[in-house]
Formats: C-alpha cells, sequence, structure tokens
C-alpha cells in the first residue's frame, strides 16, 4: 500500500513509519522538516505546513492517510476535505481524553464525548479533549464511513518527549527509597507506541473504519505491579513507599506530570477504559519487561539534559523533591 503520515519524526509517527516499512508499505511524509528532519532519508518527504500550506498534496493519490498530528478541528477539517478524493481511507489519533467524565470506569466506545461551549477555540492546553472530539467529527464528514479513529491512551515508549513513563523505569533503576503514589492495587493503563502502530497499521491493511479505545494491556495491571516490573526488569534495590492521595494533593503534587501515571483514585477513569473492541480487532501486546527495557535503553541515548543523572526528565519529580515528600510522610505517620 502507498501511505501517508502527516508528521511521522517525532513519537508514534516514527514508529508508524517503521510499522508500515516492516511490512512492505511505501510512506510518504508530509510535514515541516523541524522535527529530525534527517530522518528516513529512503522515504518521500512533502514540505509544507497543515496550517496554511498542503498544496504539496495536491494532485496525487494514496491508499491511505495517518494523521497523528491533528490538535484543532479547522486544521484537520483542511487536511481531510483536501485527501477526500485522494485516498481510501483516514486514519485519525485522536485520544480517551475525548471522555468528560474521569470518574465513569469502563468506558467504551459509546461514551458521551466532551461538548465545548466555544467550538471556535484553538486553545489545545484548555480543551484538548472537546477539541480532539471535534477533530474526529471532522474527519467523519470529510469521509463518511472511511476514518479509522483511534482513541489512544497513554503512549510509551522510546522516544516518548514527555517522560511521563520514562520516569519510572528510569528512577526505580536508581534505587533506593522511591515515593510511590496512590494504592498499589490502583489501576493503570497504557500502549508501547510500538505495539499501537503494529495495531494501526494492520488496521488500515483491511481498511477498516470505526472508533476504538487503544491502550493497554490485554488484562488488568496495576500500579503496584508495574513498579514491580520496573524492579525486576532493572534489577535495582529500590523500595517503594506509598504514600496516599490526599497528602500529594496536600502538597501540591501534579497528577500525571510531576507524578506521571498518577490521578486521585475518584478521578481514574482514564486509566481503567474498557479496550474489548480494539482486543477483538487485534490489539496485542508485548511483555511490559521489554517496554521497560527498550525505554531505558533509549533514555541512556539521549542528551545530557535527558539523562537519568539527577532525574532531569520533562516528567516526573526531581529527587529532592521526593526526599522532601517522603521525609514528611514519615513524620506525618
Amino acid at each position: 500500500m502507498k501511505l501517508l503520515i502527516l508528521g511521522g519524526t517525532r513519537f508514534l509517527g516514527r514508529h508508524l513509519v517503521e510499522a508500515a516499512q516492516a511490512r512492505g508499505h511505501v510512506i510518504t511524509l508530509f510535514n515541516r522538516g523541524l522535527s529530525n528532519p534527517n530522518l528516513y532519508p529512503d522515504v518521500e518527504h512533502l514540505r509544507g505546513d497543515r496550517d496554511g500550506d498542503l498544496s504539496a498534496l495536491e494532485g496525487r493519490r494514496w491508499d491511505a492517510v495517518i494523521d497523528p498530528s491533528g490538535y484543532v478541528p479547522r486544521i484537520v477539517r483542511a487536511s481531510a476535505q483536501l485527501l477526500a478524493d485522494a485516498v481510501e481511507h483516514y486514519t485519525f489519533i485522536s485520544s480517551i481524553s475525548v471522555y468528560p467524565d474521569a470518574t465513569i470506569h469502563n468506558l467504551d466506545e459509546t461514551a458521551e464525548v466532551a461538548r465545548l461551549d466555544d467550538e471556535t477555540t484553538e486553545d489545545v492546553a484548555a480543551a484538548y479533549g472537546g477539541l480532539k472530539a471535534l477533530c474526529e467529527q471532522a474527519a467523519e464528514a470529510a469521509l463518511p464511513g472511511r476514518v479509522l479513529n483511534v482513541r489512544a491512551g497513554l503512549i510509551v515508549g522510546p522516544h516518548d518527549p514527555t517522560d511521563r513513563f520514562t520516569y519510572w523505569p528510569v528512577r526505580v533503576a536508581l534505587g533506593g527509597d522511591v515515593l510511590a503514589p496512590g494504592m498499589p492495587e490502583r489501576q493503570v493503563q497504557f500502549i508501547d507506541a510500538r505495539d499501537l502502530a503494529d495495531w494501526i497499521i494492520h488496521m488500515i491493511e483491511t481498511l477498516r473504519p470505526g472508533t476504538y479505545n487503544a491502550t493497554g494491556p490485554a488484562d488488568r495491571l496495576t500500579m503496584g505491579d508495574t513498579l514491580e516490573a520496573c524492579r525486576a526488569t532493572t534489577g535495582s534495590n529500590a523500595t517503594f513507599t506509598w504514600v496516599s492521595d490526599d497528602f500529594l494533593l496536600e502538597n501540591e503534587v501534579t497528577p500525571f506530570t510531576e507524578m506521571p501515571l498518577w490521578v486521585p483514585e475518584a478521578y481514574n477513569g482514564l486509566l481503567s477504559v474498557n479496550i474489548e473492541k480494539a482486543l477483538a480487532a487485534g490489539l496485542a501486546f508485548r511483555p511490559l519487561a521489554d517496554t521497560i527495557r527498550d525505554t531505558l535503553a533509549w533514555n541512556a541515548t539521549r542528551d545530557e539534559e535527558f539523562s537519568n543523572k539527577g532525574l532531569r526528565l520533562r516528567g516526573g519529580m526531581m529527587l529532592e523533591r521526593e526526599a522532601e515528600l517522603l521525609a514528611k510522610w514519615r513524620k506525618r505517620r
């Protein structure tokens, strides 16, 4: 198949390129050439800007397009309308953040999505979920019955620019007393970008439309399981001190960023969504130990700013802050 990827050189996009190449597909990338422009010299690169200059896409045809870089409905609408007669199938990478009520567990694809009072806003930080829902609708309006909407959960693994999972393998590998958030039996969900990419390419090969929650794993995973897997995989001497949601909130610990994979239990619905539909469609997962090991190996190749020395990552808690909170927790008890 001839596949067009809008982006393709940062995180999920690059795994999509590699998954498609491994299955013999011909790839074209369309982007501004700003992120990792020297990646994939054997792939056709078209230069342009989704926000105003799609001219490089005009007069071309592909079997399918993958859109992992759409956040604003106006911009998604423009590319989807332009490509409606140039492709058979459009994959839009959405998010489980389209579900507005994080207190509900086991949400499936029929659940209500977020609605914005002002649908003209383009403030992605403030209206991320609602904008993603409108992007889904824009793609479907342009290519009715030909859109695969992938509502991804937390995407993790090598090349993750957020470190919202990387923090845990790196921190546990350092050893010592580790601040562990909430209850060890609290459910968590995430998906290795490579597993997500493999499944998306599989879905595209059959031009499968529809909306799917895509996170993992197949069986229930807890925060305790995750940290124990990090310890076993790294062989570290880490011990875990579990601190309560209330304590973390009282000390203004920011969920999911300063404390990755943690939100208070009352709002943990988006880490326990229903993925039965995607599982039935072939979504599969590599062992968690492989994700941990490969994430650590990739992290070791990064610039000094983002190495594990002092835990200078884009996400997670600095070691000094962690030590202060642990000392405070022990005094409280």
